[in-house]
């Protein structure tokens, strides 16, 4: 135990004083397409998102990865996940970390190449143009949400995908909530007219779509504390919350209403009304949640007079696509009450029923799924019609059931199907090297990337007028 421990801190030890020092470690270029295998290489991972993608190992991609960022904590904290991964007892994995630590971090990346796929999850301030420069180089790029934060960055990020397209790359974000069994029995639920009838085409104060989610600044993943960057809480280098967790929420739309269905955002989108507000950030909270004692300096001309930092991550937004209203709206807290976490909320209104999901406090946050008859439906028919439904998709969910409440039905899903969050980044990764493997990404998934994208940054000029 002793000799475990003190190995530990010697490791410990010589990883600081190798990025203290700066110490700029080259990165051997090999053949990418050495074995048939993808190699990735993972751009300046300031966000745990990147460590979540390398939890598993894949057969159509080689051990080893390429890290190009510049030196600092936010590297030392993703190869400590990595290295974690390694040595666990279950399922370890066996990656290969080959970094290069410098200012001059992407450079040399678009110089060496030494992969073909570029992992990206960090800053965001300058991701959009992280992109545009590893597609501008013929890398395929497989990037955590949001790509762009603003306008600009909006246009920018279409040109990116032009240029992909003509160089025959692929560039994809990564949607880790398609597989959350929740969102896809809602889905293939309301796909069944005669269950869910017609989505409905709604108003503006009663959207035919509703997405609410509430999320937490401290947190637990992986088992231990999360650790957010500082720079997480200047919205210039993360953005605000209209742009950043509604990419989940807006995917899900498309996903659900308009499955595989291309989306032109200059025809089928009208974003109607957006506004924000912020979440009040103590000192005391910021240091809990980034172990930094104080506030960094180009934090402290946006403290209140009481220095607080108001921190502009929360937003609604009420749009139209393909003419049906639908509305989302973010909400960060803190932290959540004991026995709590993120929780989604996500209702579908259709001419025969209503599918919603819901997460609060009488589910004990745990997301269950009900269906609702609509105001014209017999529940008697739409009993008849959901046993059916159930019963059909049992053949993929074993044990799915349903349970009679006083005027709707909850669809009961065995813990089985229930895997987490972090086990969602194995599949959506999985799909895109399926996509890799092809050669090419449906266009619908391409379209559907820029109409979303334009709904956020779009919403978010509108809240800033």
């Amino acid at each position: 135990m002793v000799r475990n421990i003190v190995l530990s801190v010697i490791s410990l030890c010589l990883l600081t004083a190798f990025f203290s020092c700066a110490v700029q470690q080259e990165v051997k270029t090999e053949d990418t397409a050495a074995g048939g295998k993808f190699k990735l290489m993972v751009l300046n991972p300031g966000h745990y998102h990147a460590a979540l993608v390398q939890k598993s190992m894949y057969d159509q991609v080689a051990p080893a990865a390429y890290v190009y960022a510049p030196a600092g904590a936010e590297v030392q904290e993703y190869l400590k996940r990595i290295e974690s991964f390694n040595d666990r007892s279950e399922e370890p994995t066996s990656w290969q970390e080959q970094v290069y630590a410098g200012d001059d971090y992407l450079e040399k990346m678009l110089t060496e190449k030494p992969g073909n796929v570029v992992v990206m999850s960090g800053n965001n301030q300058k991701k959009t143009m992280y992109i545009k420069s590893a597609v501008d180089a013929g890398l395929n790029v497989f990037s955590d949400k949001p790509m762009c934060i603003d306008g600009e960055g909006f246009r920018l990020l279409e040109q990116a995908f032009d240029t992909a397209e003509q160089k025959g790359v692929l560039l994809y974000d990564i949607m880790t909530e398609r597989f959350n069994v929740l969102c896809i029995l809602q889905k293939m639920l309301v796909l069944n007219k005669s269950v869910f009838g017609e989505l409905k085409k709604g108003t503006v104060d009663e959207p035919a779509v509703v997405k609410e989610s509430v999320h937490h600044f401290f947190k637990y993943v992986s088992g231990t504390p999360i650790k957010r960057p500082t720079w997480y809480f200047d919205s210039t280098q993360q953005g605000e919350g209209l742009v950043d967790v509604t990419t989940h929420l807006i995917d899900l739309m498309m996903w659900t209403c308009f499955s595989e269905e291309p989306i032109d955002y200059r025809k089928d989108i009208a974003v109607l009304q957006a506004r924000r507000w912020p979440t009040m950030l103590t000192r005391e909270q910021y240091e809990k949640v980034t172990r930094a004692p104080d506030f960094p300096e180009y934090l402290k001309d946006k403290l209140n007079n009481e220095g607080v930092l108001p921190y502009y991550s929360n937003g609604e937004m009420v749009f139209e696509m393909k003419d049906i209203y639908m509305k989302l709206a973010v909400t960060w807290n803190f932290q959540a009450p004991q026995g709590g976490g993120d929780t989604h909320h996500s209702l579908f209104r259709g001419t025969k029923a209503n599918v919603i999901i819901r997460q609060g406090k009488e589910e004990n946050y745990r997301p269950e799924l009900y269906v609702e008859p609509a105001p014209e439906t017999s529940g008697v028919l739409l009993a008849a019609s959901l046993k059916r439904a159930v019963a059909g998709l049992q053949s993929k969910y074993a044990g799915l059931a349903l349970r009679r409440q006083a005027n709707s039905w909850q669809v009961l899903i065995p813990d089985e199907h229930r895997i987490g969050h972090e086990a969602h980044f194995r599949i959506v990764t999985e799909k895109f090297l399926q996509y890799l493997s092809q050669g090419k990404l449906p266009d619908w998934e391409v379209s559907n990337m820029i109409a979303k994208y334009y709904i956020t940054t779009r919403a978010l000029e509108l809240a800033r007028q």
